[in-house]
Parts: C-alpha cells; sequence; structure tokens
C-alpha cells in the first residue's frame, strides 16, 4: 500500500454517514481532503477541522462538477460516496424513483469522473473509488428495485474505466458494503412505523450480529486509495451476508 501523505482527495456526500468517517480516515492517512456535500448546514460541521477544506457541491450538475474541480485544482483521489436508497419492487418504483437512482447513484458518478480523470491522466496516476452496494450485481434483495439497478451500473461503470485506463496509471475499484449504520437508515427505519422492530430485522439477517460502522467502510476506501496493484475490482464489507 502506497503512502497517502500529501494526496489530495476529493470525497461527495461527506458532510455524514459513511462519507464524514471517510474524511476523518483520509485525514489520519495524511490527506488533504475536499470534503463536498449538498447539505451546507452540516457541512459546517467539518469547518475548521485540520487539513479538510468544504466545499458545497451539487453533483446533479455537470457544471457545478466541473467548476469545483476546476476551482479545486489537482485531485490525486476521488472518493464517490453520494447515493440514494429507494424502497419497493420493480412493479413498486416510478419512473420517477428509477431516474432519481439513475441520476444520484450513477451519473453523478459519472459527472466526477469525467472532471478528474484527465488530470489523473495528465500524470499517468490517480485512483478512483466508487461506492456501490452488495444489493446490486452481487445479491438481490427484496423491495430495492431502483437501488439495485443503479448500484449494479456502478459495478460496470468501474469495471469500464479499469478496462480503458488501468495502462495509463488509473486505479478504480467499488466498495459494495451490506447494511451501514447511517442517518439515511435511521430514516428508512423510522418510516416503517416501528423502529425498533426494523432495526432488529435488519440485525438479523447479518451473519456477523450487527450492522456496520461507518468507520469500516471509510477505512476500506483508504486502503483502496493506496492499493497499488488493486484495480476494476469489487470490494464486498457486508458482516458475511453474501457468504
Amino acid at each position: 500500500m502506497s503512502d497517502l501523505t500529501g494526496k489530495i482527495v476529493l470525497i461527495t456526500a461527506a458532510a455524514q454517514g459513511i462519507g464524514r468517517a471517510s474524511v476523518e480516515a483520509f485525514r489520519k492517512a495524511g490527506c488533504t481532503v475536499i470534503a463536498t456535500d449538498i447539505n451546507a448546514e452540516k457541512l459546517e460541521e467539518l469547518d475548521g477541522v485540520p487539513d479538510v477544506t468544504t466545499r458545497v457541491l451539487n453533483v446533479l450538475s455537470a457544471e457545478a462538477v466541473a467548476a469545483a474541480v476546476a476551482a479545486i485544482g489537482r485531485i490525486d483521489i476521488l472518493f464517490n460516496c453520494a447515493g440514494v436508497v429507494h424502497s419497493g419492487s420493480v412493479l413498486e418504483m416510478s419512473d420517477n424513483d428509477l431516474d432519481f437512482a439513475w441520476d444520484l447513484n450513477l451519473k453523478a458518478q459519472i459527472r466526477t469522473i469525467q472532471a478528474v480523470l484527465p488530470q489523473m491522466l495528465e500524470r499517468r496516476d490517480g485512483a478512483i473509488v466508487n461506492m456501490a452496494t452488495v444489493a446490486s450485481s452481487v445479491k438481490g434483495v427484496p423491495n430495492r428495485a431502483a437501488y439495485s439497478i443503479s448500484k449494479a451500473a456502478v459495478i460496470g461503470l468501474t469495471k469500464s474505466i479499469a478496462a480503458d485506463f488501468t495502462t495509463q496509471g488509473i486505479r478504480v475499484n467499488a466498495i459494495c458494503p451490506g447494511t451501514v449504520d447511517s442517518p439515511s437508515l435511521h430514516e428508512r427505519w423510522h418510516a416503517t412505523g416501528d423502529f425498533e422492530a426494523a432495526k432488529k430485522a435488519f440485525i438479523a439477517r447479518q451473519p456477523i450480529g450487527r450492522i456496520a460502522r461507518p468507520e469500516e467502510v471509510a477505512d476500506l476506501a483508504v486502503y483502496l486509495a493506496g492499493a497499488t496493484y488493486t484495480t476494476g475490482q469489487i470490494h464486498v464489507i457486508d458482516g458475511g451476508w453474501t457468504a
């Protein structure tokens, strides 16, 4: 694993959950972190943190992404963490749900990659980490149609980039978590009408006996950013759910 000291990392959805934990993990690894999020209020909590610069960014806008990357300058590592989870089967999935999942889970990653990759290619060096999930082409999960469809495409995106650009010094990998403790997960539990029952049901499907901590996924992101002989791969971190 290469030394990440002094590397500049851009993280999307950095204000909470896995993104927030990743800010800390990359800082500890010696990186300078550009923490971006659409939630300006939550992002302010990172103001003043050493080696962290915050920037409000709407990854649904290609223009905003391009402008942000141009203003930031050098980016050595890109961690695409932004995403959304919709519930429902294919019969319950609306066009709006699918369009939004496609836009935020997949196209947002494409936008940031298209903005950052050219400079990485100029240096013939760069690491990209994409957020996928086991609820994709890895494993069928009930009531996650729009989510699974869009995240399966992230795996395809990752492998496509590796096939095209590995010989030019680019490493790209995808993280496939199982269930991770996060504010959005808690919102989904509350939405069921019985928070504790929903929590118990989610924990019950984890062979390891608990939900993942965001820090555990963040540590994997840091590892992949410095893994010099790993590219085009999916990395499952799900407590044995797919074992």
